[in-house]
């Protein structure tokens, strides 16, 4: 199992340039697949409300959660937002 910070596994389902075309060369708490944005404070709330959904959660194993949830609690102090832990 990867820890916090790793790489995440390219999602079937996910189409990167859809991302990119969408919110343009932002930074994003999944790279691989161009999800969830995490570059304005509207996108890190909006990011950390589509992560905690069972449904969007259950796309990526456990350890790219955490990942993702990791670097949306990073960025969020950068945007004036709290996150209350889980």
């Amino acid at each position: 199992m990867s820890k916090s910070g790793s790489k995440i596994d390219r999602r079937e389902d996910a189409d990167p340039k859809r991302g990119e075309h969408e919110y343009g060369d932002v930074q994003f708490a999944d790279p691989t697949n161009k999800k969830y944005p995490i570059d304005t404070a509207e996108h890190v709330r909006a990011a950390w409300s589509y992560i905690n959904h069972k449904d969007n959660a259950a796309k990526y194993d456990a350890d790219e959660v955490e990942t993702i949830k990791s670097r949306i609690k990073r960025a969020a102090p950068k945007h004036g937002i709290e996150i209350a832990e889980d």
